[in-house]
């Protein structure tokens, strides 16, 4: 099989730039991201190999585990396959996963609800902060011990993510911002559908909604709105990396 190759229309500088260090706290996100988009551009071409695990990790200034919990989500979704033996190794998918899968439409415009759902959700965030009572986060605060005890079952993680979500709406009193947030959810409901969630990513989101409670219980409105734009840009950098035209 073939090694790591750049088309002829790319440059020399542009598998540095696939293999650049990605930022820590959103680690396997990006890692999706940067890995993904490369093969969609094809910058990692269809049938190359991937650069060894401990050359990957060096050159991204990822830990090990995280890099395999983004070549599983790449897998998964298709875009990479792994082989065992003394010429195995992780390689670029040929043929590539189906470019125009069902609503395609509706994942054509998967930036547009991001940004949305950023708009509503940053600003529960500071509404939270200053409004949140303490019942409140401690309700709050018990979904997300279930979404620790639901990290196999995606599911039941999705259904505990909304009722978080909601939740924190339904804190700042708004009612234009709880059917909004409400909106939100339903729409991101149906891109996260495409996307792969192994227990360890689920953990880590997880610990980003309890850094958000801490500091909307803390009445920090700009450290809220900081923990939920990192929590909602996690998602961002996985569906740009696995959806189609992302």
């Amino acid at each position: 099989m073939p090694e790591l190759r750049v088309p002829a229309t790319g440059t020399s500088a542009a598998p540095d730039a696939v293999f650049a260090p990605v930022r820590s706290y959103t680690a396997f996100e990006e890692t999706v991201d940067r890995l993904g988009t490369a093969i969609k551009l094809g910058l990692l071409a269809p049938g190359a190999r991937l650069p060894a695990e401990r050359e990957l990790c060096t050159r991204l200034g990822i830990a090990r585990s995280t890099l395999r919990q983004a070549l599983t989500a790449l897998s998964q979704s298709g875009h990479v396959h792994a082989t065992r033996g003394r010429r195995g190794g992780t390689f670029v998918s040929d043929p590539q996963p189906p470019a125009d899968p069902p609503s395609a439409q509706m994942l054509a415009q998967w930036r547009d609800t991001c940004d949305q759902r950023l708009a509503v959700e940053l600003a529960v965030a500071m509404l939270a902060a200053e409004r949140a009572e303490s019942e409140d986060l401690d309700a709050l605060e018990q979904v997300a011990d279930t979404l620790d005890a639901a990290l196999e079952d995606f599911a039941a993680y999705r259904q505990g993510d909304i009722r978080l979500h909601v939740g924190l709406a339904e804190a700042t009193r708004s009612e234009r911002l709880i059917r909004a947030a409400t909106e939100v959810q339903g729409a991101m409901s149906d891109l996260i559908a495409y996307i792969a969630h192994p227990p360890q990513v689920l953990s880590s989101s997880n610990a980003q909604h309890r850094r958000l409670l801490t500091a909307v219980r803390e009445r920090d409105g700009m450290r809220a709105v900081r923990a939920m734009a990192e929590h909602l840009q996690g998602t961002e950098h996985v569906l740009a990396g696995l959806l189609p035209g992302g």
